[in-house]
């Protein structure tokens, strides 16, 4: 019992934590509300998870032996934190619902999490940690309890967001909300230049 509740708070310290994916789950709470953020919550819980399964299984072997395949996910990581900054520091602040381009998207989510060097870094932790003999049986475990902490964290973040929405009915607040949330990414890019 000992060893799950170990892996739980493991999970729950690396997701909740502030992060790229959960800045973008708040930002889609404040935009567009609960319900339309958890397409969002539910791709960046099942891209992590997908993540952590292929470490397990296997993929942290192949970086190992391969460098220059994480050097190339650190900067993919980059480019996409710079990216999702320049969206939000030029989005105006109004919502609209009809704009197909600015919904939260299961794909986006789960894309985000694969371009996420914190999800690499928590993937290859955790499984050192809890399952680095690579015993199939508790990768799978760790994996299953790590989806349920991390859909939760991320739908927090998202409630969050959704609960500032009243707040943020003028467009300059929420403008504001996204710029600040802008200058947080750009922040965390330079930390993963500095790595």
């Amino acid at each position: 019992m000992n060893l799950y509740l170990s892996m739980a708070a493991f999970a729950l310290a690396s997701s909740i934590t502030p992060g790229p994916v959960n800045l973008v789950a708040l930002g889609c709470g404040a935009s567009h509300g609960l319900g339309p953020s958890l397409r969002h919550v539910t791709g960046a819980t099942v891209g992590f998870t997908l993540l952590l399964l292929l470490i397990g299984l296997g993929l942290y072997e192949l970086l190992q032996r391969l460098p220059v395949l994480m050097l190339g996910i650190r900067w993919g990581g980059i480019g996409f934190l710079l990216y999702m900054a320049y969206r939000l520091a030029i989005d105006d602040g109004r919502v609209s619902p009809d704009a197909a381009g600015n919904r939260p998207t299961m794909l986006r989510g789960a894309l985000m999490q694969w371009l996420n060097p914190k999800a690499w870094l928590a993937s290859v932790a955790g499984m050192g940690l809890f399952a680095a003999d690579g015993e199939v049986l508790q990768v799978w475990r760790f994996a299953g309890l790590y989806f349920l902490v991390c859909y939760l964290s991320i739908a927090c973040w998202a409630l969050a967001g959704s609960l500032l929405r009243r707040h943020m009915a003028q467009p300059g607040r929420l403008q504001l909300l996204n710029r600040l949330m802008a200058a947080l990414l750009v922040v965390s890019a330079c930390y993963l230049l500095e790595g």
